[in-house]
């Protein structure tokens, strides 16, 4: 396996797809975190709490943050490393002939996933370490000890959502042969789960549980309950209220209705500590775990029975 893994990483880090992904993912969190700085400048006070984490989390008018250049970046990234990671070997024909060395089956799959997951967590602790850095220099304010551990808790929740992309796209590039139907396959989900999910629960939500502007809050709450019971469906979702909840201490909770209520009467006024938070995202975080694990195991099995044939 470790021999697969050292071929796999340097291919990929001698690879144009990686110095483009990179580059586009440095200057799309560069700009937002900018963007960010000068907001936070004119609206953080001298009292203002967990300022270095508001870089990761403030947009600027119509540009969105840098959380969210992150969630939509790692998916992409995750998919173009794993789509085509075992048929574009099995249809070259180097498949059948690195099997026929002294090199087991699970070695292949293991070493492959690795090395992409290894790609995967330098290119976010880059970016997230570059922006963290030009905000250190720009405001001027460091980190206290609780941002720091934060900031290493969301890195390593950020890993855990790619690793989920990326063992999808592993799947679909065990069960498809082509690589261009595995990547569409991979890309139609992300699509899928990403802007539609939403709209889908807001109309189930809708149907089942109509609201107006003279709705009472009762209805409200259970509008919004519905609404995000079945927006969890989506990996997105799950990524989304586990770091917002992370690098935004205020927020105190992850039901949709009690967040929609308190935008509307203001949000907490004491943080929550590092502990409640973690409290709060855990159902979440074991979600997207046990979402990776189950594609990685799907993949796992049928490719260890898959029968392989030289050409």
């Amino acid at each position: 396996m470790l021999a697969v893994f050292r071929k796999e990483l340097a291919d990929h880090l001698a690879s144009r797809r990686f110095l483009i992904l990179f580059v586009l993912v440095v200057l799309a969190a560069v700009f937002a975190t900018y963007v960010a700085i000068q907001t936070i400048r004119g609206s953080v006070g001298p009292s203002t709490e967990f300022v270095f984490l508001k870089i990761f989390t403030t947009s600027g008018g119509a540009l969105p943050s840098f959380l969210f250049f992150l969630s939509l970046f790692i998916p992409i990234i995750s998919i173009s490393l794993g789509f085509d990671s075992i048929n574009s070997e099995r249809n070259s024909g180097n498949l059948s002939r690195i099997l026929s060395q002294p090199i087991y089956r699970d070695s292949v799959i293991n070493g492959k996933f690795l090395a992409g997951l290894t790609i995967l967590s330098i290119i976010i602790v880059s970016v997230i370490a570059i922006v963290a850095g030009l905000g250190l220099r720009i405001i001027g304010v460091p980190p206290g000890s609780e941002e720091v551990v934060r900031l290493i808790i969301f890195v390593l929740i950020s890993i855990v959502y790619g690793a989920f992309w990326m063992a999808l796209a592993v799947l679909f590039s065990v069960l498809f042969k082509s690589a261009t139907t595995s990547m569409l396959a991979s890309i139609g989900l992300w699509l899928f789960f990403f802007l539609f999910m939403s709209v889908i629960a807001s109309a189930i939500a809708g149907a089942w549980v109509p609201i107006g502007e003279d709705s009472s809050e009762l209805l409200i709450a259970q509008h919004y309950e519905i609404s995000g019971a079945i927006s969890r469906i989506s990996p997105s979702t799950l990524y989304g209220e586990a770091t917002s909840a992370l690098l935004t201490p205020e927020l105190g909770s992850l039901n949709p209705a009690v967040m929609v209520i308190s935008t509307i009467k203001g949000r907490m006024l004491t943080p929550l500590p590092l502990g409640q938070s973690l409290l709060l995202i855990w159902p979440q975080v074991v979600s997207m775990i046990a979402l990776a694990v189950i594609c990685f195991a799907v993949s796992y099995i049928r490719f260890m029975r898959e029968e392989i044939r030289s050409i």
